[in-house]
């Protein structure tokens, strides 16, 4: 081979080396892009399969929401007034009824000790004729102050339309030596008391015995449904229907004509039969309430 021949044939095998210089540096380069698209792939599709693995949590109910609803205790039943809201009609002069809510049924005890407390009270003679000395004795553990209670039946008893400013008795509270008691007592020793008399109160009623007086606990602290007044003025009808009873009135009345108030000696607890409620014997110009005798 010349020379010219041997230069041409260093050029065409320099050509090759750089030919196969370029191909070896493309096949690196695809190798390293591959690679990355490899490691691209491999990752993306880590992403997608962990994401499918852990797929997302459902919502949780809210814990206020999950716990069940408290049941709703219904209110109890507040205390109602009733007929003691209404004024009594003729009862002028009576002592102001308290303006506190009064008790309900469910305070007034059903039954109690059985046993008694006489009022350490004593007060002067009121009114004319012959002389009836009294105590008060209410029945032990009761929420009532046996001093109290006899001062209010003292009241009564000396009021201007009462028993005793009419000629028909006198009377004095004291604390010995009494004439008769005026027993305040629950239900159920009142039932006792009276049916030893022979008399049925059913826990609702009161009576006059040979001992004295005896006041059902639940009438002195609710008076009665078909009493228009309150429970402090349904007491003064309670005191003056049995001190009548104890005076010698014997015999009940009835009603002596619609719209005129009922006599003292009516038992209104069981009806006023057109009558309006009253609680004292006369009315305010002195004149006695009487009506027909019931047999």
């Amino acid at each position: 081979m010349g020379q010219r021949g041997a230069r041409a044939q260093g050029r065409r095998d320099r050509r090759r080396v750089r030919g196969r210089n370029r191909l070896r540096t493309r096949m690196v380069l695809g190798g390293v892009a591959l690679g990355v698209l490899s490691l691209g792939g491999g990752a993306a599709l880590a992403h997608l399969e962990a994401g499918s693995a852990a797929p997302a949590a459902s919502p949780q109910p809210d814990a206020r929401s999950s716990a069940p609803a408290s049941p709703k205790v219904p209110a109890a039943p507040s205390a109602s007034a009733g007929h003691s809201a209404r004024p009594s009609p003729g009862t002028s002069g009576s002592t102001r009824p308290s303006t506190s809510p009064g008790p309900s049924k469910s305070t007034v005890p059903h039954s109690g000790k059985g046993t008694f407390t006489a009022a350490r009270a004593a007060g002067d003679k009121v009114g004319t004729g012959p002389l009836r000395r009294y105590t008060v004795k209410v029945e032990d553990g009761i929420d009532l102050s046996a001093t109290q209670a006899a001062h209010e039946i003292e009241e009564i008893l000396a009021h201007p339309r009462g028993w005793a400013a009419h000629g028909r008795g006198s009377f004095q509270l004291v604390d010995e030596g009494a004439d008769f008691v005026v027993f305040i007592a629950t239900p159920a020793t009142a039932d006792r008391l009276c049916l030893a008399e022979g008399l049925n109160t059913r826990g609702e009623l009161n009576c006059e015995t040979r001992q004295g007086v005896v006041v059902n606990l639940k009438r002195w602290m609710l008076g009665s449904p078909t009493f228009s007044g309150t429970p402090a003025e349904y007491r003064h009808l309670i005191i003056n229907h049995e001190v009548g009873h104890e005076i010698g009135i014997r015999s009940h009345m009835g009603c002596p004509g619609p719209g005129k108030p009922a006599p003292v000696m009516m038992q209104q607890i069981k009806g006023l039969k057109g009558c309006v409620s009253n609680a004292w014997p006369y009315d305010e110009d002195g004149r006695y309430i009487t009506g027909p005798i019931v047999p």
